[in-house]
């Protein structure tokens, strides 16, 4: 058969493209377009074909070989080895942006899907025009699609589309479309109440800061439930706070707490303590938004508060797994550090 119209490498996609030769491959044995024995196109010639490097068609051609699915013979080639390969998920997986806790999230989907998904993987930039490509464009049969739906703007418009999608199909990760609930699997933090809640965790702790300072940037995907959370509990313990769009333009006083939301903004405050020969955790109370090693070392610890990002991935290959349509709402934690 001519594997040019069998072999599909997307430039858009995230997927590594030694996967997306490899799925091309398992597709085409599943369809029954190719079958056990015929022999696959050499190394150099996909190469040359698709304009991708030798190393990574070995390194596709290698992984096929080490789930049985192909063999190869010295001189001959590589040729097809199995009859049939049952039908397995096919996920188009679409994350807004691509950071450390995102990786976090994608590992521990991939890891308990296990090999018998196929995973196409996309990131759009929190950008809603990109999305929409993305979403139009896909060409396959897929038996899920895998949502993070965090946009800079047109939030409407996102979820129209969204909303649009095959619900027997969709299942979104980290925020909940309440339109959807019960239609589809959702997997989600509950923004405004993780921050009340764990505030209220240290509530004596912070009562030695005369102000608590939210910094939110007035353009960010974040959701405003982190602002009414924080702006609940101020109100609820007669704190003194504000909400502040810009830490660039800070002016430390001591008895400040700053709850950051970004990590350039962790940054910022950190130089301006040190500007200021403040004392971190006695002149100045600091607390990050998501977990990271690094944060356990800088000074003598900084305080977190983090969804468990390990346990979103895997909830939502359970959900995949299960076809459930269950609202689960994932774990959040606040770890106190000498910051606070």
């Amino acid at each position: 058969m001519s594997f040019d119209k069998l072999i599909h490498i997307d430039e858009f996609s995230s997927t590594p493209k030694y996967r997306q030769l490899a799925n091309s491959i398992i597709e085409g044995i599943q369809k029954k377009v190719i079958k056990k024995g015929d022999i696959l196109p050499s190394i150099n010639e996909v190469s040359f074909q698709f304009y991708i490097s030798r190393i990574t068609v070995e390194k596709g051609y290698n992984y096929l070989k080490s789930i049985g699915i192909i063999d190869s013979v010295r001189g001959k080639g590589f040729f097809i080895n199995v009859d049939t390969i049952p039908t397995t998920y096919r996920i188009f997986l679409l994350f807004n942006k691509l950071s450390e806790h995102k990786k976090i999230i994608y590992d521990a989907f991939v890891a308990t899907m296990g090999d018998d998904a196929m995973i196409d993987f996309y990131v759009y930039n929190n950008d809603f025009n990109l999305f929409k490509r993305i979403v139009e464009r896909r060409d396959k049969d897929y038996t899920h699609i895998v949502i993070i739906p965090h946009f800079l703007d047109d939030d409407a418009k996102a979820y129209q589309l969204i909303k649009s999608l095959p619900k027997e199909k969709l299942i979104l990760v980290d925020k909940m479309l309440p339109e959807l609930i019960g239609q589809i699997g959702t997997v989600y933090e509950n923004f405004e109440n993780d921050i009340y809640q764990s505030l209220s965790q240290v509530n004596e702790s912070l009562a030695k800061y005369s102000r608590l300072n939210l910094i939110f940037p007035s353009h960010s995907y974040y959701p405003k439930e982190i602002v009414r959370g924080f702006e609940h509990f101020c109100q609820d313990f007669a704190f003194d706070y504000q909400i502040l769009a810009d830490s660039k333009k800070l002016n430390i006083q001591k008895g400040d707490l700053f709850i950051s939301v970004m990590e350039d903004d962790l940054i910022h405050i950190l130089d301006q303590i040190l500007v200021n020969k403040l004392k971190l955790g006695k002149d100045i109370g600091l607390i990050s938004y998501n977990e990271t090693p690094i944060k356990r070392l800088i000074g003598q610890g900084i305080a977190t508060m983090s969804t468990d990002f390990k346990q979103l991935g895997i909830s939502a290959a359970e959900l995949v797994k299960s076809g459930a349509k269950d609202l689960i709402e994932n774990p959040f934690y606040l770890t106190q550090r000498p910051s606070l």
